[in-house]
Protein backbone atom coordinates (compact mmCIF):
# COMPACT_ATOMS: atom_id res chain seq x y z
CA UNK A 1 0.00 0.00 0.00
CA UNK A 2 1.45 3.57 -1.06
CA UNK A 3 1.61 5.28 2.22
CA UNK A 4 1.94 9.70 2.67
CA UNK A 5 3.28 11.68 5.74
CA UNK A 6 -0.23 11.34 7.27
CA UNK A 7 -1.30 7.71 6.77
CA UNK A 8 -1.05 5.60 9.78
CA UNK A 9 1.49 2.59 10.49
CA UNK A 10 0.29 -0.21 13.31
CA UNK A 11 1.89 -2.51 15.00
CA UNK A 12 0.58 -5.59 16.83
CA UNK A 13 1.47 -6.98 19.58
CA UNK A 14 0.35 -10.53 20.67
CA UNK A 15 1.74 -14.25 21.34
CA UNK A 16 3.26 -15.82 17.62
CA UNK A 17 -0.33 -18.18 18.23
CA UNK A 18 -3.36 -17.96 16.58
CA UNK A 19 -4.80 -16.91 19.60
CA UNK A 20 -7.45 -13.95 20.14
CA UNK A 21 -5.38 -11.60 17.17
CA UNK A 22 -6.37 -13.41 14.39
CA UNK A 23 -9.07 -11.76 13.12
CA UNK A 24 -7.11 -8.49 13.49
CA UNK A 25 -4.06 -9.52 11.60
CA UNK A 26 -7.14 -10.96 8.81
CA UNK A 27 -8.38 -7.32 9.48
CA UNK A 28 -5.22 -5.40 8.75
CA UNK A 29 -4.08 -7.43 5.95
CA UNK A 30 -7.63 -7.40 3.81
CA UNK A 31 -7.32 -3.70 4.25
CA UNK A 32 -3.92 -3.59 2.78
CA UNK A 33 -2.38 -1.63 6.35
CA UNK A 34 1.04 -1.16 6.63
CA UNK A 35 1.49 -3.02 9.59
CA UNK A 36 3.64 -5.14 11.71
CA UNK A 37 3.76 -7.60 14.47
CA UNK A 38 5.62 -7.46 17.68
CA UNK A 39 6.26 -10.97 20.19
CA UNK A 40 6.93 -9.13 23.11
CA UNK A 41 9.13 -11.17 25.64
CA UNK A 42 6.74 -12.45 28.27
CA UNK A 43 6.32 -12.04 31.22
CA UNK A 44 9.23 -8.97 31.44
CA UNK A 45 6.87 -6.98 28.49
CA UNK A 46 3.61 -7.29 31.00
CA UNK A 47 4.08 -4.30 32.98
CA UNK A 48 4.47 -1.92 29.69
CA UNK A 49 0.98 -3.16 27.97
CA UNK A 50 -1.68 -0.81 28.94
CA UNK A 51 -3.62 -3.39 31.07
CA UNK A 52 -1.00 -5.88 31.27
CA UNK A 53 -2.25 -8.49 28.59
CA UNK A 54 -1.97 -9.06 24.89
CA UNK A 55 -3.31 -8.02 22.01
CA UNK A 56 -2.04 -4.86 22.17
CA UNK A 57 -2.40 -2.62 18.88
CA UNK A 58 -0.24 0.85 18.63
CA UNK A 59 -1.46 2.86 15.31
CA UNK A 60 1.50 5.14 14.86
CA UNK A 61 0.26 8.57 12.93
CA UNK A 62 1.99 10.30 10.07
CA UNK A 63 1.08 14.07 11.48
CA UNK A 64 3.85 15.46 12.97
CA UNK A 65 3.88 15.52 16.63
CA UNK A 66 1.04 13.13 16.94
CA UNK A 67 0.83 10.67 19.92
CA UNK A 68 0.40 7.13 19.35
CA UNK A 69 -3.07 5.40 19.75
CA UNK A 70 -2.89 2.85 21.85
CA UNK A 71 -5.31 -0.04 22.13
CA UNK A 72 -6.16 -3.33 23.79
CA UNK A 73 -8.64 -5.64 24.63
CA UNK A 74 -8.84 -8.06 21.44
CA UNK A 75 -12.54 -6.96 21.11
CA UNK A 76 -11.81 -3.40 20.76
CA UNK A 77 -8.69 -4.02 18.22
CA UNK A 78 -11.26 -5.66 16.32
CA UNK A 79 -14.37 -3.22 15.95
CA UNK A 80 -11.82 0.09 15.75
CA UNK A 81 -10.37 -1.62 13.17
CA UNK A 82 -13.43 -2.89 11.05
CA UNK A 83 -14.94 0.35 11.83
CA UNK A 84 -11.63 2.44 10.30
CA UNK A 85 -11.53 0.14 6.84
CA UNK A 86 -15.18 -0.33 6.92
CA UNK A 87 -15.45 -4.16 7.23
CA UNK A 88 -18.90 -3.43 9.07
CA UNK A 89 -22.06 -1.82 7.97
CA UNK A 90 -22.28 1.74 9.69
CA UNK A 91 -26.16 1.18 10.64
CA UNK A 92 -25.81 0.54 14.38
CA UNK A 93 -28.49 -2.42 13.71
CA UNK A 94 -26.70 -3.63 11.25
CA UNK A 95 -23.45 -3.46 13.26
CA UNK A 96 -24.88 -4.71 16.17
CA UNK A 97 -25.32 -8.33 14.19
CA UNK A 98 -22.33 -8.81 13.29
CA UNK A 99 -20.89 -8.01 16.87
CA UNK A 100 -22.72 -10.24 18.52
CA UNK A 101 -21.80 -13.09 16.31
CA UNK A 102 -17.95 -11.99 17.25
CA UNK A 103 -18.92 -12.32 21.11
CA UNK A 104 -20.92 -15.33 20.58
CA UNK A 105 -17.32 -16.70 19.34
CA UNK A 106 -15.64 -15.47 22.43
CA UNK A 107 -18.01 -17.03 24.22
CA UNK A 108 -17.76 -20.69 22.88
CA UNK A 109 -14.05 -20.46 23.44
CA UNK A 110 -13.69 -19.28 26.90
CA UNK A 111 -15.93 -21.81 27.66
CA UNK A 112 -13.73 -24.57 25.89
CA UNK A 113 -10.85 -23.25 27.26
CA UNK A 114 -12.57 -23.30 31.01
CA UNK A 115 -13.07 -27.18 31.20
CA UNK A 116 -9.79 -27.91 29.94
CA UNK A 117 -8.54 -27.44 34.08
CA UNK A 118 -11.23 -29.89 34.95
CA UNK A 119 -11.45 -33.15 35.91
CA UNK A 120 -14.69 -35.52 36.63
CA UNK A 121 -18.18 -33.93 36.92
CA UNK A 122 -17.24 -30.56 36.50
CA UNK A 123 -15.25 -31.45 33.53
CA UNK A 124 -18.46 -33.17 31.71
CA UNK A 125 -20.53 -30.16 32.55
CA UNK A 126 -18.33 -27.54 31.19
CA UNK A 127 -17.82 -29.46 28.54
CA UNK A 128 -21.42 -29.99 27.71
CA UNK A 129 -21.80 -26.22 27.94
CA UNK A 130 -19.04 -25.67 25.01
CA UNK A 131 -20.65 -28.68 23.19
CA UNK A 132 -24.17 -26.95 23.05
CA UNK A 133 -22.24 -23.61 22.00
CA UNK A 134 -20.59 -25.08 19.35
CA UNK A 135 -23.55 -26.64 17.97
CA UNK A 136 -25.48 -23.32 18.21
CA UNK A 137 -22.64 -20.96 16.26
CA UNK A 138 -22.83 -23.89 13.72
CA UNK A 139 -26.55 -23.89 13.13
CA UNK A 140 -26.35 -19.79 13.13
CA UNK A 141 -23.62 -19.94 11.01
CA UNK A 142 -25.45 -22.00 8.47
CA UNK A 143 -28.93 -20.67 8.81
CA UNK A 144 -26.98 -17.13 7.69
CA UNK A 145 -25.79 -18.42 4.92
CA UNK A 146 -28.52 -19.68 3.71
CA UNK A 147 -30.50 -16.32 4.06
CA UNK A 148 -27.96 -14.75 2.47
CA UNK A 149 -28.70 -17.30 -1.02
CA UNK A 150 -25.77 -19.39 -0.10
CA UNK A 151 -22.87 -16.89 -1.03
CA UNK A 152 -20.25 -17.87 1.43
CA UNK A 153 -20.91 -15.10 3.50
CA UNK A 154 -22.51 -14.48 6.45
CA UNK A 155 -24.00 -10.56 5.45
CA UNK A 156 -24.01 -9.15 2.13
CA UNK A 157 -22.00 -10.10 -0.74
CA UNK A 158 -18.31 -9.22 -0.10
CA UNK A 159 -15.42 -9.60 2.87
CA UNK A 160 -16.61 -8.42 6.34
CA UNK A 161 -16.10 -8.54 9.89
CA UNK A 162 -18.62 -11.23 10.84
CA UNK A 163 -17.10 -13.52 7.72
CA UNK A 164 -13.78 -12.73 9.08
CA UNK A 165 -14.25 -13.49 12.63
CA UNK A 166 -16.16 -16.59 11.86
CA UNK A 167 -12.70 -17.87 10.03
CA UNK A 168 -10.89 -16.80 12.78
CA UNK A 169 -13.13 -18.97 15.65
CA UNK A 170 -12.81 -22.23 13.14
CA UNK A 171 -9.42 -21.85 13.03
CA UNK A 172 -8.52 -21.41 16.70
CA UNK A 173 -10.60 -24.73 17.39
CA UNK A 174 -9.50 -26.53 14.33
CA UNK A 175 -5.60 -25.26 14.15
CA UNK A 176 -4.87 -24.30 17.55
CA UNK A 177 -7.05 -25.73 20.03
CA UNK A 178 -5.70 -29.52 19.49
CA UNK A 179 -2.59 -28.25 21.31
CA UNK A 180 -4.73 -29.11 24.44
CA UNK A 181 -7.39 -31.04 23.73
CA UNK A 182 -6.17 -33.40 20.47
CA UNK A 183 -9.62 -34.87 20.03
CA UNK A 184 -11.26 -31.21 19.52
CA UNK A 185 -10.41 -30.60 15.51
CA UNK A 186 -11.81 -34.15 14.55
CA UNK A 187 -14.95 -33.12 17.04
CA UNK A 188 -15.43 -29.72 15.47
CA UNK A 189 -14.73 -31.45 11.75
CA UNK A 190 -17.31 -33.68 11.59
CA UNK A 191 -19.99 -30.80 13.00
CA UNK A 192 -19.24 -28.74 10.07
CA UNK A 193 -21.82 -28.15 7.97
CA UNK A 194 -21.48 -27.53 3.85
CA UNK A 195 -22.67 -23.99 4.21
CA UNK A 196 -19.94 -23.15 7.07
CA UNK A 197 -17.55 -24.45 4.44
CA UNK A 198 -18.18 -22.56 1.86
CA UNK A 199 -17.84 -19.47 4.49
CA UNK A 200 -13.97 -20.74 4.88
CA UNK A 201 -13.52 -21.11 1.06
CA UNK A 202 -14.92 -18.03 0.44
CA UNK A 203 -12.84 -15.95 2.82
CA UNK A 204 -9.56 -18.31 1.89
CA UNK A 205 -10.06 -17.56 -1.71
CA UNK A 206 -10.53 -13.68 -1.35
CA UNK A 207 -7.42 -11.90 -2.69
CA UNK A 208 -7.42 -9.61 -0.22
CA UNK A 209 -6.20 -13.13 2.24
CA UNK A 210 -4.78 -14.45 -0.38
CA UNK A 211 -1.16 -13.89 1.41
CA UNK A 212 -1.97 -14.48 4.83
CA UNK A 213 -3.49 -17.58 4.37
CA UNK A 214 -0.30 -18.78 2.27
CA UNK A 215 1.41 -17.67 5.44
CA UNK A 216 -0.11 -19.14 8.10
CA UNK A 217 -1.62 -22.18 6.69
CA UNK A 218 -5.20 -23.69 4.92
CA UNK A 219 -8.20 -23.87 7.24
CA UNK A 220 -9.97 -25.15 4.21
CA UNK A 221 -6.87 -28.02 3.47
CA UNK A 222 -6.89 -28.77 7.51
CA UNK A 223 -11.02 -29.00 7.23
CA UNK A 224 -10.84 -31.49 4.39
CA UNK A 225 -8.05 -33.89 5.86
CA UNK A 226 -8.73 -36.87 7.61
Amino acid sequence: MTTNSTTPTYVLRYFDIIGLAETSRMLLTAAKAEWTEEHPEWPQEKPNQPFGHLPVLVEKSGAEGEEDFILSESGSIERYLARTFNFIPTDHKQMARHEQLRDQHLDAIIAFFAQLSLVGEAKKEKRSDFDEMLDKMIEIHTALIRKNDDCGHLFGEGLTYADMSAYAFYKLLIMYAVTFDADIAPFVKEKITPEVLSLLRTVESDPLLHEHVEKKGSLVANVLTE
